[in-house]
């Protein structure tokens, strides 16, 4: 238990305090659904703060932790992850802004102080890229003793960076003039949706569009391998107690490795399938023979990672199952 204290006392603190200030604020988006019926863009209007209430607390969380691990370099590393707390703050302030005014914050340049609204808030997001990329430099040399999650996180970092930056297609796309909820319509300068307008129908919950592409799909996949791959690390050290071929380290840091492939492939399918304008869940021909052959290599990988493991260890000795600095 004093172990797990100090751990969590080597976090990030400004991360992790944002991070409950997150938690609070997706409480409150979840109360303005309940009581707000106002719609945006197809979308109920609180819709948007709660899912990046959500994405921005798991973000603050884990870079919080992956601070604890690094050695060296801890006050370049917290000045970065302060001003990206508070390139967050601002992103989110203006995200409810615009809620409150029932206008778009995304694209949206309708008026001068929907321009100057959505270029401040285009600043913080190249800015946080900027940062996360100074962020990730830093943990790939983080001395993590397991080699799986070593690894883990060093291609998740990667893969993470890819998927925050592939926002920037959303930005691309051609502009739209879509109805708002006051003062008539409005001009967007990019949109999410792909070969539909923005605001068709959607998916539950998240919201992506089941009419066209989504460029929001592969924004969202990639961003999260940060927390996909150190998860599939944790889970591969607490079946190796149990299942003898996974208790070579070598063997469990081959199969993190197989599965940042595999993800990586899955980032770039969603992509391909997005920008074909295809809804996600109504994938052509071209995408299942794609989806086929990604989850083929996937297993041929996996087996390869596992071939003539024994299993054996010193007696006494046990595996290894977490991350360490």
């Amino acid at each position: 238990m004093y172990e797990l204290a100090d751990r969590v006392r080597g976090w990030h603190r400004p991360m992790a305090w944002f991070a409950g200030v997150m938690a609070v604020a997706a409480v409150g988006s979840a109360v303005g659904l309940a009581v707000d019926d106002r719609i945006l863009l197809g979308a109920p209007i609180w819709l948007k703060p709660l899912k990046f209430a959500i994405s921005m607390t798991v973000y603050c969380l884990t870079w919080a932790w992956l601070y604890s691990l690094l050695p060296v370099r801890r006050r370049l590393a917290s000045a970065v992850s302060s001003a990206i707390v508070a390139f967050l703050a601002i992103e989110y302030l203006v995200i409810v802004v615009q809620v409150v005014r029932g206008r778009p914050s995304h694209f949206n340049m309708s008026t001068p102080l929907d321009s100057a609204l959505w270029i401040t808030m285009g600043g913080t997001i190249a800015a946080l890229w900027v940062g996360t990329a100074v962020l990730t430099g830093l943990v790939l040399r983080a001395p993590v003793t397991d080699p799986a999650s070593r690894w883990a996180i060093r291609l998740g970092a990667l893969i993470s960076l890819v998927g925050l930056g592939l926002g920037a297609l959303m930005t691309s796309t051609p502009a739209q003039t879509v109805p708002s909820s006051v003062g008539g319509v409005g001009r967007m300068i990019g949109a999410h949706s792909v070969g539909v307008p923005d605001g068709g129908p959607g998916m539950a919950l998240t919201g992506w569009s089941t009419t066209g592409g989504d460029l929001r799909i592969p924004h969202f996949i990639g961003m999260h391998a940060l927390q996909a791959l150190p998860l599939l690390a944790l889970l591969l050290g607490l079946l190796a107690t149990r299942l003898p071929r996974l208790r070579p380290s070598a063997a469990r840091t081959e199969l993190v490795v197989v599965g940042a492939a595999a993800y990586t492939g899955l980032v770039t399918l969603v992509t391909w399938q997005a920008e074909r304008g295809q809804p996600l869940i109504y994938p052509d021909a071209a995408t299942l023979v794609a989806l086929g052959v990604l989850v083929l290599g996937t297993l041929v990988g996996g087996g390869y990672a596992l071939r003539r493991r024994n299993g054996a260890r010193p007696a006494g000795a046990a595996p290894r199952t977490g991350v360490s600095a």
